[in-house]
């Protein structure tokens, strides 16, 4: 392996140029746009052997790759935002085609009003779509990840595709040492993608989106739910494999300082590194604090969650996103992990950084503080909202 200086959009780039996938459709929106203009210098430079399609939407991009895929061809793009939301029709056909595309995702916002900058309400709009989503604390993680997703997508027994994120700009733009590993084993590790069904497959022909009613559609579903639990099983196994590579550990919730903690703060994406530094600075003043970061974000790790959490006496849920009228997604979640258990710990659900606002590590402090006074309530609390 060797260390080289690479933003998160960069980091998703270098692992797709050595993924090397035989289809990328492409279509810019900020702050996604450097992944596909990086990959784009990659095929104009020889290499990589990728066909780039030059679409003229997001739709667009995630129906030419359903049909590259449908083909036989391992097929990628690469959205944010607006762009995911455009796309939704043909998202959700991916995965009831049980295509394993996989697609960088830039968390930013979506509209209106008309944002840039990240949240993760794009994503978050789509958990229930079918794919698997992968979120990523910094730029190695991108990198990381975007193999993760290739071997979950393909597995034999999964064959659904998956969307790998991180933080808009945070996380895009920020320049960080990135250890990637040499081509020749990362082509060794990735293999080579030879499909059971193909459109070009004359001699095993079938039919790909084929109209299904009453009769098939309940069933074509619950394969989909049944594919989406294999990812539990096979997870590990695959994670594993890339350790052996890498000596990274990929658990599906990464606990940090939780052995003996009585608070727990949950987290996804770049906000686990500063409440990283937060639980640091509280660990000195003897204070037990911890953290659990989400990976795999669907299907949700409910079992993990549970365990690291069971013991604790308040757990904080930071969201960077809404459900209107409802609980936040993260929360939702957390909270059905520790359904059942006889002595669950109390919740707290936090709004923090929408549209790109800043993570202070004082709201973070803060929303500690409560939690250690045992001040929880069923109402939604706000880190950095001004009023």
């Amino acid at each position: 392996m060797q260390k080289k200086a690479l933003t998160g959009a960069g980091a998703s780039a270098e692992a797709m140029r050595q993924i090397n996938p035989d289809v990328v459709a492409a279509y810019p929106i900020t702050p996604q746009t450097p992944i596909m203009e990086t990959f784009a210098k990659f095929v104009n430079d020889g290499k990589v052997s990728t066909e780039l399609i030059r679409v003229e939407s997001e739709h667009s991009a995630m129906s030419a790759v359903i049909g590259a895929s449908s083909a036989g061809a391992r097929a990628m793009t690469a959205t944010s935002s607006v762009g995911l939301a455009l796309m939704f029709e043909v998202v959700n056909a991916a995965s009831g085609m049980r295509l394993p595309i996989t697609m960088p995702v830039v968390n930013r916002a979506l509209s209106s009003p008309i944002n840039i900058h990240c949240d993760h309400s794009d994503t978050m709009a789509c958990r229930d779509a079918g794919w698997i989503q992968l979120y990523s604390e910094n730029a190695q993680e991108a990198y990381d990840n975007m193999f993760l997703a290739q071997k979950l997508s393909e597995h034999p027994e999964i064959l659904l595709p998956t969307m790998i994120m991180q933080d808009g700009f945070i996380t895009s733009h920020s320049v960080e040492p990135v250890e990637v590993l040499d081509d020749e084993t990362a082509k060794s590790f990735i293999g080579s993608y030879n499909p059971e069904h193909s459109l070009l497959l004359s001699k095993k022909p079938v039919t790909f989106g084929a109209l299904q009613l009453f009769d098939y559609f309940f069933e074509t579903k619950r394969q989909q739910e049944l594919a989406m639990d294999n990812v539990w099983r096979f997870y590990y196994s695959i994670a594993d494999e890339l350790t052996q590579l890498t000596g990274r550990q990929y658990p599906l919730a990464e606990p940090y300082h939780t052995e003996d903690a009585e608070v727990i703060l949950v987290a996804l994406n770049s906000a686990a590194s500063t409440i990283k530094a937060v639980v640091n600075k509280l660990r000195k003043q003897g204070k037990k604090a911890g953290l659990l970061k989400i990976r795999l974000f669907r299907p949700f790790p409910y079992s993990e969650v549970s365990q690291h959490l069971q013991k604790v006496k308040s757990v904080g849920v930071f969201d960077r996103s809404y459900s209107f009228g409802a609980n936040s997604p993260l929360l939702s979640e957390i909270i059905s992990s520790l359904f059942g258990l006889e002595q669950a710990p109390k919740v707290q659900g936090y709004i923090f950084g929408l549209g790109g606002r800043d993570l202070l590590e004082a709201d973070i402090e803060k929303a500690f503080e409560e939690l250690f006074q045992g001040k929880t309530s069923f109402e939604k609390k706000y880190l950095g909202l001004r009023g």
